[in-house]
Order: C-alpha cells, then sequence, then structure tokens
C-alpha cells in the first residue's frame, strides 16, 4: 500500500481522509472473518431462530454477494470524493461569509462539537433517508445484502447529496470543514466493525452508550419488530433519546423487504429511483406523485390505487 501511502503524504494534512488511512485494517478484518467463514460454511442450524426457514449461518459469505459489496465500496470511494469537492466549496463559503464566528480547530471544545455534531446530524440524516422515499433510493443499496459481514459495510451509495445537506449546520456553526469531513470520516470508520455477526452483546454500559455490532444487526433487519430501528451512528444514546431504540431479541433476517434479487452494482444502486419514476407516470394526480416522491417507502394513495408491479411502493414496508 506504498502508493496509498505517498498519494496521502502529498495532501494537505487538513484534508487526509481518515477513512483512506483505515482502508487496510479494513481489508485484513475482512479477510479474517470471510476466512472465519469459510470455516464455518457447512454449519447447518441457525441458533438464532426456531422458525425451521433455511438461511445460511451467522457470519457467512456468498461470494457473490460480497464482490457486490466490495465493487459498491470502490465505486463510493470516487462518489463520495467527487460530493466531498463540491461541499467543500460549500462549506467553506457558509464558514467564510455566514458564520457569526469560526471555531478554532486547536481548541478540544471545537473537535466535541464535531463529533458530537456530526453523529446528531447523520442521526437524523439516517432516520430521514428510512422515511422519505426519494432519500430512501440512495440509501437502499446499503441494506440489499440478505447477509451481515464486515464485506456488507462496503455495500455504500453513491449518491451523497443528502449527507451533504445534512451537515450544513456545522460550518454554519463555525467548524471548519475539514474537520467536519474529518469527523463524518471517523464515524464512517466506526461504523464498520458493527457490520459481523461474530461479535454477541457487550458489556451493558457499552451496549447502553454506544452502536454495537447487536444494535446494528438489530437496523439491518427486515423483521416487522426490527424495521426502522436503531439509527445511529457511534452512539446509541439518539435512538434511546427518540424512541428509535429495539433491542435484539432474536436473529434478524436480513435485507429489503422486497429483495432486488441481483449482484448487478448498478440494479442494486437504480433500481429505486426506476420505481419511483414509474410509480410517479403512473400517478393520476400531483398529490399523488409528490407522495411517490417524498412519502415513506411503501407510501399508496388513500383511494388504495395498486402500485406498479414489482415496485417498492407495492410492500407496505421495506
Amino acid at each position: 500500500m506504498d502508493w496509498l501511502t505517498d498519494f496521502l503524504d502529498a495532501l494537505p494534512p487538513q484534508m487526509r481522509d481518515p477513512v483512506a488511512f483505515a482502508i487496510p485494517f479494513f481489508l485484513i478484518l475482512l479477510i479474517l472473518e470471510w476466512t472465519a467463514a469459510r470455516a464455518l460454511e457447512y454449519q447447518a442450524a441457525d441458533p438464532g431462530r426456531s422458525d425451521g426457514e433455511h438461511r445460511p449461518p451467522p457470519g457467512s459469505y456468498e461470494t457473490r454477494d460480497a464482490r457486490a459489496s466490495i465493487g459498491m465500496g470502490l465505486v463510493s470511494i470516487v462518489t463520495t470524493a467527487a460530493w466531498k469537492a463540491i461541499a467543500l466549496f460549500v462549506y467553506a463559503a457558509i464558514y467564510a461569509y455566514v458564520a457569526p464566528w469560526q471555531l478554532s480547530a486547536t481548541q478540544w471544545y471545537t473537535w466535541v462539537i464535531a463529533l458530537f455534531g456530526v453523529d446528531l446530524l447523520f442521526y437524523l440524516y439516517h432516520r430521514t433517508a428510512h422515511r422519505v422515499r426519494l432519500i430512501w433510493a440512495t440509501h437502499q443499496a446499503h441494506h440489499s445484502s440478505e447477509y451481515f459481514n464486515f464485506a456488507t459495510a462496503l455495500r455504500q451509495k453513491w449518491n451523497n447529496s443528502g449527507e451533504i445537506v445534512a451537515w450544513l449546520p456545522l460550518p454554519l456553526l463555525g467548524v471548519p470543514p475539514w474537520m467536519v469531513f474529518a469527523s463524518f470520516s471517523v464515524n464512517l470508520v466506526y461504523q464498520f466493525w458493527v457490520h459481523t455477526e461474530h461479535i454477541g452483546k457487550l458489556a451493558r454500559p457499552v451496549e447502553f452508550v454506544f452502536n454495537t455490532p447487536s444494535h446494528h444487526r438489530v437496523h439491518h433487519g427486515r423483521d416487522p419488530e426490527y424495521l426502522d430501528k436503531n439509527y445511529g451512528g457511534i452512539l446509541i444514546i439518539w435512538d434511546r433519546m427518540f424512541g428509535t431504540f429495539t433491542p435484539e431479541i432474536e436473529r434478524p433476517h436480513y435485507g429489503l423487504t422486497k429483495p432486488v434479487e441481483t449482484f448487478n452494482i448498478w440494479r442494486l444502486q437504480f433500481h429505486e429511483y426506476a420505481a419511483i419514476t414509474a410509480d410517479v407516470r403512473s400517478a393520476a394526480r400531483w398529490r399523488d406523485r409528490v407522495g411517490f416522491v417524498f412519502g415513506p417507502p411503501g407510501w399508496l394513495p388513500r383511494s388504495g390505487a395498486p402500485a406498479r408491479a414489482g415496485s417498492v411502493s407495492a410492500d407496505p414496508a421495506r
């Protein structure tokens, strides 16, 4: 990875992304988990539930699924950099000309504001992404895998526009733009390790304050009792405060409630936009068109008119 080190050394210190530094560790952990999963791939029983349904063993990998996740992660490195380049100009203008003050990057409290601010705003954005279909279209790819492992953590969206808007309050409060990016990268790096079934529940104080693998398994579950729960990034206290926390009781069923059934990364990323377009075109009233775009996933007109066959709106839940 000498080329990566040389590239990062050539960047100004403020623009070096912690996510790039963490990539080698992501790969090491992914390989270790994948190796362990292969050693256990013939495990027949699912100890998490008693419904008799055949499912992959906990923590297992499927090569095509993992390849799709890694492919989406590689593309997201490029798309995220592009979105950050756009955001840098916007944030810098707000920080320089609109913010009533500029906080110093050398003060500890600026980092506290940045890190806690990013985590709270991530919770709010993440919750919105699950409740507004247009934003869900950007996020649903991350939930499309029926496996839950470190490869799933790399299954990232390519459209970061919603997050760029979500962080706007921070430069407005005087947080230097590069600190906003660095804090979000720290948040993203933290979330990598919670995508595993090989770590059970941790000590109660940790489970109470922080997002953990147990909490995040719930978030990726498509079971009715787990839908729209546990949105936290680093801290789970936001979910406890705002009523969206649910503990893990049984092993979740992972993925979308209406599976896409493909490993094509382009379809995984964009199929929901196509479904929204088709539903809008089929709607007879403007308020229904607005509902299909900005309503929650699964929204239907009050008349109960059937949605286009195969669209997510035909399913009342995700």
